[in-house]
């Protein structure tokens, strides 16, 4: 699994990232502390409003559910009551995805909680759910780690399909989802806690058990990270170490690059 991250791309924004990952292509950015109307004020904490744009058209339902899960997800890692009275805006614009994966189309609704079990209607012939979840957080937890808001931790997510067959499939293509019986999408703390467990179609426990053991194996080892003169960083599973050396190695890369005027390189 091959990803690139950019930070920082845009100017204007507190923070941002572009992040290109299984053929999706996600810009973030993220505002913040900045001043909160009145009826959306918390007296201990900041708010925080997640904002998803589809690549073409209007947002809809699908996109407000899959705000709803990035926002509570955030709502764990920003240390929100540093900044009181104040709200954290964090902008998602889709690019890019896969030809066959429906970004911006409606949604195949399903409820919420900790592990979603829902209905997956064949005649859909896909999931629409949870393939561009796994982009959508992990672009904007780069796009958090180039602003200055404090967070109590990283985390890393990834997509795992269950096939037809049995077989568990971690970051599948749009064919592999298309033919899966259910997707899952799990994240992990820097802390090696499960934050995010979202889950559509048809499984068993043991099914679940596998998949859990194979995202936390994903999400858990180290990333080899390349960074071009540009700025950009490559991320490519190696088997050995954590993952969060990959955003430590990210983060370097960023620090290196903005000195670069005092070594006069």
């Amino acid at each position: 699994m091959t990803q690139t991250v950019t930070l920082s791309p845009l100017d204007r924004a507190d923070g941002s990232a572009s992040y290109i990952s299984n053929g999706y292509s996600i810009v973030a950015a993220v505002n913040g502390p900045i001043e909160v109307q009145r009826r959306d004020e918390i007296p201990e904490e900041a708010a925080i409003d997640v904002v998803v744009r589809p690549a073409h058209g209007v947002g809809g339902v699908r996109e407000r559910h899959l705000e709803s899960i990035v926002e509570k997800t955030l709502r764990q890692i920003i240390i929100v009551s540093a900044h009181p009275r104040t709200l954290i805006q964090v902008i998602l614009q889709i690019v890019a995805a896969p030809l066959k994966s429906n970004a911006s189309g409606s949604l195949h609704q399903s409820a919420s909680v900790s592990i979603v079990i829902s209905t997956h209607n064949q005649a859909d012939g896909m999931f629409q759910n949870l393939p561009l979840l796994p982009a959508l957080l992990q672009s904007s937890i780069f796009a958090l780690l180039s602003t200055s808001l404090p967070l109590y931790m990283t985390m890393t997510s990834t997509l795992v399909a269950v096939s037809a067959s049995g077989e568990i499939v971690v970051e599948p293509s749009a064919e592999a989802t298309e033919d899966a019986t259910s997707l899952h999408v799990l994240g992990f703390s820097s802390q090696g806690e499960l934050l995010v467990a979202e889950s559509e179609g048809s499984f068993s426990f043991e099914s679940w058990e596998q998949v859990y053991d194979k995202a936390q194996h994903i999400c858990r080892r180290s990333n080899t990270v390349n960074t071009d003169r540009a700025g950009d960083t490559d991320m490519e599973s190696s088997a050995q170490g954590d993952l969060e050396d990959a955003f430590k190695n990210t983060i370097k890369a960023k620090t290196a690059k903005d000195q670069r005027w005092k070594d006069g390189t």
